[in-house]
């Protein structure tokens, strides 16, 4: 199972897919369980999702396949290019990053952010981080006709060049780990409820559009209208000594489950996991023999926030992974985490039967 984890999350590490611009993902995604053989649809939005049938609640089980980046803002006469942010890329990790910017498969260009020559740099510049508007990429052009003639427009889109790095033996080190290690979990979980025998209605979806507005699995969810949302994504690691106040976050601690997510900026929005849902977890993870990590977090939110809401409203639950260095050019996983992840959710999907509750005063 790790082994077919590693290989699948490499795969997808390579292939760009800014929010709102998934389809190559999708197509590799597609690609994928064509060849478990599971046929699988694509909504106007460009959701992926297939469907196993069962009998009891049904679950949508999802991750979000598209990454932040950026969308060429202008083209200068002298051929530099200027981007607005896409997402929450953080702008002190943006001096001299290595830039893919996506004409189309085969017609891709290659950029770098500047970086103002460090022999020419006053004092306090030496301190100082660039508002991303200040920003510019250099992609080898010294014209705007030749940027123009490369098929470079604006509101073309622009990702970290794609890298995938083995590190030690299990962990993995690149470019859109968030969330591209939630398919790979995924598709591992595919492969198993392609051989299972009975078990509740499950929609798997590969969803759009998480980091730029959070509500690409908005629509899906309205017309499957499930009665339990599983989401998976990252989750905060804390064992570094930047982000050791955070929490007790472990990478290679196993898979874990989120109690709270806030995100008070503009959203006012997260979740609250569904007691019932809660236990289901807790007990799926003894059973599995899993430790399952804990999160309690502010500032962090999903695209479970607004499938919640939909219909009558979802039990929902926020599980992942633990990953170092958030929306930076290099993220960091474990894959022991993700094949914990993995069993974690077929044993949990298992525990879903027609009598299973999600009346809240029956859950002790």
């Amino acid at each position: 199972m790790k082994e077919r984890i590693r290989q699948d999350l490499l795969t997808l590490m390579q292939v760009p897919g800014l929010s709102g611009h998934e389809d190559r993902v999708r197509r590799s995604i597609r690609a994928s369980l064509d060849d478990i053989g599971i046929a699988s649809e694509t909504d106007v939005l460009g959701n992926l999702v297939t469907t196993f049938e069962g009998t009891g609640p049904s679950v949508m089980l999802f991750t979000h396949m598209d990454q932040l980046g950026f969308v060429v803002r202008r083209i200068e006469a002298d051929g530099l290019i200027r981007l607005e942010r896409l997402g929450g890329v953080p702008e002190r990790a943006l001096a001299a990053q290595e830039l893919l910017i996506c004409v189309g498969e085969g017609r891709d260009v290659p950029g770098i952010i500047a970086n103002k020559s460090h022999h020419a740099t006053t004092p306090d510049e030496k301190y100082k981080v660039l508002p991303y508007a200040e920003v510019f990429v250099d992609a080898g052009f010294t014209a705007r006709a030749d940027v123009e003639a490369a098929g470079i427009r604006i509101g073309t889109p622009v990702v970290y060049a794609p890298r995938a790095l083995a590190m030690g033996s299990d962990r993995i080190c690149g470019t859109s780990v968030d969330d591209r290690a939630g398919c790979a979990a995924l598709l591992e979980v595919a492969r198993s409820l392609r051989r299972r025998k009975n078990g509740p209605p499950v929609h798997l979806a590969f969803t759009v559009q998480e980091e730029f507005n959070l509500r690409g699995a908005q629509p899906l969810a309205q017309q499957l209208q499930p009665d339990i949302a599983i989401q998976i994504d990252l989750m905060l690691a804390s064992d570094t000594p930047d982000m050791a106040a955070r929490g007790d976050m472990v990478l290679g601690g196993g898979p874990g489950m989120s109690l709270y997510s806030f995100h008070g900026r503009g959203t006012l929005n997260g979740v609250i996991p569904h007691p019932a849902m809660v236990r289901l977890i807790e007990e799926a993870a003894e059973a599995a023999d899993l430790t399952l990590q804990r999160s309690a977090q502010g500032g962090v939110l999903t695209d479970l926030s607004y499938v919640q809401l939909v219909g009558k409203g979802v039990a929902a639950i926020d599980l992942g992974f633990p990953m170092r260095y958030s929306h930076s050019a290099r993220e960091l996983c474990d894959l022991n985490d993700l094949e914990g992840l993995t069993s974690l959710l077929t044993t949990a999907l298992a525990r879903i039967g027609p009598d299973f509750s999600l009346n809240r005063d029956e859950v002790t």
